[in-house]
């Protein structure tokens, strides 16, 4: 049985820390190498970094930038953003980063990932999906960049599973940052289906939502934005994470 964890994603745009509601309307909330900072202090057990604006200017990953929060990062950590090739990669690695997250460069075409998988291991590389239901209720995966979506998100997952993805991070675009919880039934029916360790995020607001997810599916690792960086109705800006004994509590559903 996989450990099960709790991860803060941030979100950097330009450079700075970020929050979006609906991949939309960023709203800035400073220094990300801070924010890592706190989270050192947290004893938080796993970070993902995402690069939202590298993918949707054409731009490489940023890797001085990587390479200075890398060096003030305690705790494992994954990126995604602008990664196009095996160089990439291979400098991502070398900077201290953990495991890599594909998003874009898996949509249309898995060769990527495949030799990526193949160099560096199955269990370093992550399968990134963007979720989003289109009008008639039906779940499709969103192209972020092109403002698209392909039908069909678990023979997709199927695909990348067989091409070697060793972990699948899950984001719902119509839960994010709307902290009211996460999408359980087809985060289960993805679960089921594709038999790799899940990282699900999308819409955690509060511990019961993190408790819900991990008594009402077999998914490992709840990721949340906006619960870990606002607080209270008006939502001010705090970095924060759940104090140890809140987390052991949770961890035994």
């Amino acid at each position: 049985m996989l450990n099960k964890r709790i991860i803060p994603v941030l979100l950097i745009e330009d450079g700075y820390l970020v929050k979006t509601r609906q991949f939309k309307d960023s709203v800035y909330l400073g220094d990300p190498i801070n924010a890592v900072k706190i989270f050192n202090e947290k004893e938080v057990d796993e970070i993902v970094i995402l690069d939202i604006s590298a993918s949707k200017v054409g731009r490489k990953p940023n890797f001085e930038f990587i390479s200075e929060i890398a060096s003030e990062c305690f705790m494992p950590m994954a990126y995604g953003g602008g990664i196009n090739d095996i160089d990439d990669i291979k400098t991502l690695f070398s900077l201290g980063i953990e495991k890599i997250c594909l998003n874009q460069n898996c949509l249309f075409d898995f060769s990527l990932l495949s030799s990526a998988s193949k160099i560096f291991g199955e269990q370093s590389i992550v399968v990134a999906v963007d979720i989003k239901y289109n009008l008639f209720g039906k779940p499709q995966i969103y192209n972020h960049v092109k403002k698209s979506t392909i039908s069909d998100p678990i023979n997709f997952l199927l695909e990348a599973k067989k091409n070697g993805a060793g972990e699948i991070f899950v984001n719902f675009v119509d839960r994010d940052g709307m902290m009211q919880g996460y999408d359980l039934q087809y985060l289960k029916k993805i679960c089921e289906n594709i038999k790799l360790p899940i990282i699900a995020c999308g819409g955690a607001g509060k511990l019961d939502h993190i408790k819900d997810l991990f008594s009402i599916t077999n998914i490992p690792a709840a990721a949340a934005g906006s619960m870990f960086v606002f607080t209270g109705k008006h939502k001010a800006v705090l970095i924060t994470y759940p104090e140890s004994a809140e987390v052991a509590e949770i961890l035994k559903y």
